[in-house]
């Protein structure tokens, strides 16, 4: 094994791990031990928007979303609901190499648990994050996206622990299915991904007592992972890539924007059917403005109304970005505009009601992300990012990374060649073998 290589890399994706989180994980029992024998870091930026598969494919990739070409969970679908949109769910919508496509010429396996955009992809054993809309069969969807054998021996095994996608339930059959991998195939490099403590700050905000029971469960999860490849026999030779894709912000107000585009006819109803000029894609703190191409009228008509909007302060509009000012982002180049939600406030595509909706306080206090990675004055915002295990330092603290890093450490960390992209390889972290560091 050469200078800062491991034979196995197990990458643990904790979907809204972020900085305000660390004091109680990091002193947990399991995360600490990695903490005190790796590298780590508080200070992970993401990517804008800071949306699940906009930031997990950026992780693979190791470019920005302008590069990869996931702007977004969803395609663009005006006027469908949401519970019916399809996500950007295959792999084929990526436009760059991701890293698990470079195994195969290494001779090495990989295995992907939920994770996202990995539908019909190059990995070995392939358990895709993938949902039914609409008629279809989520059993069969699963089979013709992912690996056919491996999945329904998982399904065989643990399907009794799920109950559809509540948690934590969803989490504890992804890492049973996670140890089962890890002990039964060896593989080179693991990707996973767990929803529990983002989907805690959805439902009941980011400083409840569901979110700290969370973190808990997490905590019990990476030691079954732990000792899934002490039990492998593999102990030695793995690393843990353990981190967070975005933070998320307490929410009181959604606001639907398209209703203000409505009103001045830039979104109408034609032969029974509902036409759009302009059009808001909403991304939780963040928005896209949809044009029809090569309508400057609509252009000028939309930019005029959002900036009255933001004049009235009351739409919690922060800024709206032109393309010019997107590009420091690296945010999507199709688009021409983007929205910025202040602190409080999320945007929503949905037509029907009110065009500012409060929460209902007597329910629990709600959270979102897709803000800026910078959001001012929300320092918890940032992610978590930890190294363990073979080849790293112990108890070596970095400063700010970018998410961008990713992709080539896990090539750094398992000696592969990958192509180069918008990040780096952290190679701080790794001991250097051929000195006896």
């Amino acid at each position: 094994m050469g200078p800062g290589k491991s034979n196995y890399l197990m990458v643990i994706s904790y979907d809204a791990f972020s900085q305000d989180n660390w004091e109680q994980a990091s002193r947990l029992p399991n995360l600490s031990k990695l903490i005190k024998d790796g590298a780590y870091s508080t200070q992970l930026k993401s990517v804008y928007p800071t949306l699940t598969y906009v930031v997990h494919t950026t992780m693979v990739t190791g470019v920005y979303p302008d590069k990869h070409g996931i702007y977004h969970n969803n395609p663009f679908q005006p006027f469908e609901k949401e519970a019916e949109q399809r996500w950007f769910w295959y792999k084929n919508e990526i436009k760059v190499p991701a890293i698990y496509d470079c195994l195969k010429k290494h001779h090495l396996k990989s295995a992907g648990i939920l994770w996202p955009v990995t539908g019909r992809t190059a990995i070995d054993y392939n358990l895709p994050e993938i949902r039914a809309i609409k008629k279809e069969n989520q059993v069969l969807k699963i089979l013709r996206n992912g690996s056919p054998l491996y999945c329904l021996d998982l399904e065989k095994k643990f399907g009794r622990f799920r109950k559809g996608f509540k948690q934590p339930y969803l989490d504890d059959f992804t890492t049973l299915c996670a140890v089962d991998t890890i002990k039964k195939k060896k593989p080179n490099l693991l990707l996973m991904h767990l929803i529990d403590l983002d989907d805690a700050k959805h439902q009941h905000g980011t400083d409840s007592p569901e979110v700290k029971e969370a973190i808990i469960r997490m905590d019990k999860r990476l030691g079954d992972l732990i000792q899934a490849v002490e039990e492998a026999g593999i102990k030695e030779n793995t690393t843990f890539l353990v981190l967070g894709d975005h933070g998320q912000i307490n929410v009181h107000y959604k606001i639907k924007l398209n209703a203000l585009l409505k009103e001045k006819g830039l979104i109408f109803e034609e032969n029974k059917k509902m036409q759009w000029r302009a059009y808001i894609q909403g991304a939780g703190g963040a928005a896209y403005l949809h044009l029809r191409k090569n309508d400057s009228e609509a252009e000028k008509m939309a930019v005029a109304i959002l900036n009255q909007a933001i004049c009235e302060d009351c739409f919690g509009i922060e800024k709206l970005y032109n393309r010019k000012e997107l590009g420091q982002y690296h945010a999507e180049d199709s688009v021409s505009y983007m929205l910025e939600a202040k602190i409080g406030y999320c945007f929503e595509d949905d037509l029907e009601g009110p065009v500012i909706e409060a929460m209902d306080a007597s329910k629990d206090e709600q959270a979102t992300h897709g803000y800026l990675p910078d959001k001012p004055d929300q320092q918890g915002y940032r992610c978590v990012f930890v190294a363990s295990g073979a080849r790293i330092k112990s108890n070596f603290q970095l400063g700010e990374i970018q998410m961008v890093d990713i992709a080539p450490t896990m090539a750094r960390s398992l000696g592969i060649d990958f192509f180069k992209g918008d990040g780096r390889p952290l190679n701080e972290i790794f001991q250097d073998q051929e000195s006896g560091f």
